[in-house]
C-alpha cells in the first residue's frame, strides 16, 4: 500500500481543495448509507474544473461525479478525494480505472479504503498507469465523518452510538418511567438529526411498552429512514406498535421461534424479522447482535433505551460513544438513573472517556463522549 507521505508534500491549495472535498462529502451524510461519504474535486492549472459526492448507494461515486463534470478538462487535472478510489465492480464500476481513462495526472486521497476489496488496490492501479499518487491529506477528518463505515470494515461490527438525555443530576425518567420531556425542542429535533445519519436506530422492549415511539426521524428533512432494531429477550412485542409503520423492524430475541410461530407470524405480518440470538443468561446476546447488524451493512447504530439497556451496552464494551444531551433540572435521587452499571470497589475502575464536543442548544447541553 503506498504510505502517507511527510505532510509538507501537500501545499496549502492541495489543504484548500481536500478541504472542499470533504465539506462536498458531508452533503451525503445521511444518504449514502452502507456506502462511505465521499467528495472528489478535480483542479487543473489552479481551477475547479469538476465536482461531486457520493449520493446514495448504488448510484455513481463521488469521481464519476466529477469527471462528468470537468468533461475534457479532466485530462492533466489533479483529484482531491476524501477516500481511495475503488478498485473492484460492485454495483458500479472501479472509479480507479474511469480517473486512468480520463486522463487525470494526480490523485491525492485522504485516506486509504479499510474495505478488504480495495485497501491499496486502487492507488497501486492508479499508480500502474503513471498516474501520481498522495494519501493522508486530512486523513483524521475523513475518518471522522465515515467513523461507522471504517469501524465496519475494520472489525465487522457498527460504530455504536447511545444517546442519553438526563436532568443535571444524571436522571433520565421518573420512577414510574415518565421521560417525555425532560430536554427541550432544540435537543430533540439534534436528536434526530443524529438519527437522521445513522443506519440503524435500536432500542429496547421497555422502551416500546413505556413510550411506544415510532423511531423515525421527524423535524429533519431526509429522504431516507434508518432501519428499525427492537431487543425482546420473551418476544414479547405487539405488532400494533407505532414502529411498524410499514417499514422494516428487525426483533432480536432470544426464544425458540418454532415455538413462539404464532408470535414470529404476527411480527412478520406487520413487516417484522425476527431472528434468535440468546445468550447463557437467556437475554439477546448484543455481541452476537452488533456482528449481525455489521454483517448486514450497518455503518452507524444509534441506541435510543432505557438506562438498563443502554448499561448493557457500556457494560459489555460495545458502546463507542455517548451522546449525552442535559438539561437544566433536577429530578432526585428516586427517578431512573442514566445506566444500570455494576458497583465498583475502587475509583481506579472507573469508566474514562474523553470529550471530542460540547455545545448549548437551547437550554440543554450536548455532550459527545466516547470511551477510552
Amino acid at each position: 500500500m503506498t504510505m502517507p507521505p511527510p505532510a509538507s508534500v501537500f501545499s496549502a491549495a492541495d489543504h484548500d481543495y481536500m478541504a472542499r472535498a470533504l465539506r462536498l462529502a458531508e452533503r451525503g451524510l445521511w444518504t449514502t448509507a452502507p456506502n462511505p461519504r465521499v467528495g472528489c474535486v478535480l483542479v487543473r492549472d489552479g481551477a475547479i474544473v469538476g465536482e461531486g459526492w457520493h449520493e446514495r448507494a448504488g448510484e455513481p461515486h463521488a469521481e464519476v461525479h466529477a469527471l462528468r463534470a470537468a468533461g475534457a478538462a479532466a485530462r492533466g487535472a489533479t483529484a482531491y478525494v476524501t477516500l481511495e478510489p475503488c478498485s473492484h465492480h460492485g454495483r458500479t464500476p472501479p472509479c480507479a480505472d474511469a480517473l486512468v481513462a480520463a486522463g487525470v495526472a494526480r490523485v491525492v486521497a485522504a485516506m486509504a479504503d479499510p474495505n478488504p476489496l480495495v485497501a491499496g488496490r486502487g492507488l497501486a492501479r492508479l499508480e500502474a498507469a503513471g498516474i501520481a499518487t498522495a494519501c493522508g491529506l486530512l486523513e483524521s477528518a475523513a475518518r471522522e465523518l465515515n467513523i461507522g463505515f471504517v469501524a465496519r470494515m475494520e472489525r465487522g461490527r457498527p460504530w455504536v452510538r447511545v444517546k442519553l438525555a438526563s436532568s443535571l443530576d444524571g436522571r433520565t425518567a421518573l420512577a414510574n418511567g415518565v421521560s417525555q420531556w425532560i430536554t427541550g425542542p432544540d435537543a430533540r429535533r439534534d436528536g434526530h438529526r443524529w438519527r437522521a445519519r445513522a443506519c440503524a436506530v435500536l432500542t429496547g422492549i421497555g422502551t416500546v411498552k413505556d413510550d411506544d415511539p415510532r423511531l423515525s426521524v421527524r423535524d429533519v428533512d431526509t429522504s431516507r429512514q434508518p432501519w428499525k432494531v427492537v431487543v425482546d429477550s420473551r418476544l414479547e412485542l405487539s405488532p400494533a406498535a407505532a414502529l411498524f409503520d410499514g417499514a422494516t423492524v428487525l426483533v432480536a430475541c432470544a426464544v425458540d421461534l418454532a415455538a413462539h410461530a404464532e408470535a414470529v407470524a404476527a411480527l412478520r405480518a406487520v413487516g417484522g424479522e425476527v431472528v434468535s440470538l440468546p445468550n447463557a443468561s437467556g437475554k439477546v446476546d448484543l455481541a452476537a447482535l452488533m456482528d449481525e447488524l455489521g454483517r448486514r451493512g450497518v455503518n452507524e447504530l444509534h441506541v435510543e433505551s432505557g438506562f438498563k439497556l443502554a448499561g448493557s451496552f457500556v457494560r459489555e464494551g460495545l458502546a463507542d460513544e455517548l451522546l449525552l444531551y442535559q438539561a437544566p433540572t433536577l429530578l432526585g435521587d428516586t427517578a431512573n438513573g442514566l445506566l444500570t452499571l455494576p458497583e465498583l470497589a475502587d475509583l481506579t475502575e472507573q469508566r474514562r472517556l474523553a470529550v471530542v464536543d460540547r455545545r448549548q442548544l437551547g437550554g440543554d447541553t450536548r455532550i459527545v463522549a466516547r470511551f477510552a
